[in-house]
């Protein structure tokens, strides 16, 4: 079995995958790794593989150097199974990279666009013959909400769970309804735009936010939860030979 770490921007993920399918996450602080000791105890890893948006604490470096079983820290020089066309590949989030992996792995062959919708909002985009070509990066729905409040004089910090009517009827509403279906528009013109270059175009979508979409879009949508745990898996058994 192997042992995925995802560590984003507000929290890291711990799963287990047995082959290519994912059996159980479970998250935990993206400092200190709380849950590690336990879950491992849980399962029989014989390897894993750890990513980072944040960087690598000393407390997380001393926590896995004592699994009982090898690590591999993905880094921009980690070989994998894809052409990253990225000009700066030193720059790239290994999430984004990772996301791009888990949907080619799924769909060999076909051109795809990978919607994550965490912290930031990405966009991502590889093409039939495996080459990454790189995406773009806008604000999340969580960032967006506070943005308002925080340079504005009197917008409320308000949450992103309530009613969502099609004109806001106070400012809770006016701010939630803008924030939600202006991402919800931004989604849907990107794979409209997508589309019309490569009308054989598969869209998956991972990431902590939903959103309703247009019939017509929502049934070409591929939500997948564990699409960057799945490219992170996809990297370390490609990676084998260094175990």
């Amino acid at each position: 079995m192997n042992l995925i770490i995802d560590i984003g921007n507000t929290l890291a993920k711990l799963v287990a995958f047995d082959g290519d399918v994912p059996i159980e996450e479970v998250r935990t602080s993206n400092e200190s790794l709380e849950a590690l000791d336990s879950f491992i105890k849980k399962y029989k890893f014989h390897k894993g593989i750890v990513a980072s948006v944040i960087g690598f604490s000393p407390t997380i470096k001393n926590q896995l150097s004592s699994v009982g079983f090898p690590i591999l820290y993905f880094s921009p020089s980690t070989p994998i199974p894809i052409q990253n066309r990225y000009r700066t590949p030193g720059t790239l989030g290994s999430d984004r990279l990772a996301a791009v992996i888990g949907a080619q792995m799924q769909y060999p062959g076909h051109n795809i666009l990978v919607i994550d919708a965490g912290t930031c909002l990405t966009y991502e985009f590889i093409d039939n013959q495996a080459n990454y070509w790189g995406g773009n990066i806008t604000s999340g729905l969580q960032m967006r909400l506070k943005a308002m409040h925080t340079f504005t004089a009197k917008l409320p910090l308000i949450d992103s769970q309530g009613p969502i009517p099609e004109l806001g009827y106070d400012t809770e509403t006016a701010m939630r309804s803008g924030v939600i279906t202006g991402m919800t528009f931004e989604i849907e013109g990107y794979i409209r735009h997508f589309r019309k270059k490569h009308p054989d175009l598969l869209v998956f979508l991972t990431g902590g936010d939903e959103f309703n979409f247009d019939s017509s879009i929502k049934n070409i949508i591929f939500a997948d939860k564990y699409l960057v745990p799945r490219g992170l898996n996809r990297i370390l058994n490609f990676n084998n030979e260094k175990f």
